[in-house]
């Protein structure tokens, strides 16, 4: 099985006219409520420090959407730790708020597909004794809350300082009686992790910041995969929680694959797709600033029709959709026998 791209991706590309957005709109965040659907996408001009904002957009069909602002929606602070850039916003609701994860720098990462040392370009010399995020700019990730995509209030890190940890992705729900993330902390590998590469990880928290031990949740077991992270918010079914996550080859392209996590216990992978369910293959896909790259951050149901919001090779937002039933049906082909 796999997932049907929409004829008419990309649905979002940049805009000439909007500074901040004339170079790169991608991985958004997704949610749809009363008839509208809602993108917080990753927006980036042609600056030579690459700060990256979150630009909004809506529709009524899940295809054709329109900007909400010709402004960004959400900026990178004036002089807090996520005052170089803010990224790949992820989203669910939990009472009347929506919470939305998102990894970000203290300072901007620069040209980073020109190569060269551009991460660590505009981080301050001569601090030795700052703390790692600080000194080697790499990302955490933080929670934000909003009632409106509009206006933002800044909960802080839910990542640890000293770790390149993002891929943080709340569950829609607690799971006797709390809050559950996933996450990929890039240092997390060798055998005192279990893991040969970058993984997905599980926590578990009383009140959404303070995040208890994290448990192994899946590493790379597929020839498409390598370095693996979560996606997109586990959607709740019947059968468990059906969660997207992308894989990266040996090569660096990037596909998706799909897995079904158990109820009461997210612990517990039931099953798991063997082959990937969308993987690069439309030009969009592969001409950009990281080609061969399809990258789902957003997702939601309507009746029985799921639409994945993927950002292709770091330059476009794109949609693509599967029914739910017929998606579960394939994940329980490969229900795990532990």
């Amino acid at each position: 099985m796999k997932l049907k791209r929409y004829s008419g991706n990309p649905i979002l590309s940049p805009v000439k006219e909007h500074e901040w957005e004339n170079l790169t709109v991608c991985n958004p965040g997704a949610w749809y409520e009363e008839g509208t659907f809602y993108l917080l996408y990753r927006a980036a001009g042609d600056d030579k420090e690459h700060v990256i904002r979150f630009g909004l957009a809506i529709s009524h069909d899940g295809f054709h959407f329109e900007r909400a602002s010709d402004e960004p929606v959400f900026s990178p602070s004036p002089d807090g730790p996520d005052s170089g850039c803010v990224e790949d916003p992820r989203i669910v609701r939990l009472d009347d708020y929506f919470y939305i994860t998102y990894a970000y720098r203290a300072f901007p990462p620069g040209r980073y597909w020109e190569g060269g040392n551009s991460i660590t370009a505009y981080a301050p010399k001569g601090c030795e004794n700052a703390p790692r995020c600080i000194r080697e700019n790499i990302t955490n990730s933080g929670l934000l809350m909003t009632k409106d995509f509009r206006d933002f209030h800044r909960l802080g890190r839910i990542t640890r300082a000293n770790l390149d940890d993002r891929d943080v992705i709340l569950f829609p729900e607690k799971v006797n009686g709390k809050f559950v993330m996933l996450h990929r902390p890039q240092e997390w590998v060798g055998e005192k992790y279990s893991c040969e590469y970058p993984s997905i990880w599980i926590s578990f928290s009383d009140d959404l910041l303070t995040w208890e031990e994290s448990y192994l949740l899946a590493k790379a077991e597929f020839p498409w995969e390598r370095k693996i992270g979560g996606s997109t918010p586990p959607i709740k079914t019947e059968e468990g929680w059906l969660t997207l996550y992308h894989g990266v080859d040996e090569k660096g392209i990037y596909r998706v694959g799909g897995m079904l996590l158990d109820l009461d216990d997210p612990r517990k992978v039931i099953a798991r797709t063997p082959d990937f369910i969308l993987e690069p293959e439309e030009e969009y896909e592969w001409k950009g600033f990281y080609s061969g790259c399809v990258f789902p951050t957003g997702n939601v149901v309507v009746g029985d029709e799921l639409f994945v919001y993927y950002g292709a090779a770091d330059r476009y937002c794109c949609v693509a959709t599967c029914s739910v039933k017929e998606l579960l049906k394939y994940v329980l082909r490969y229900r795990r026998k532990d």
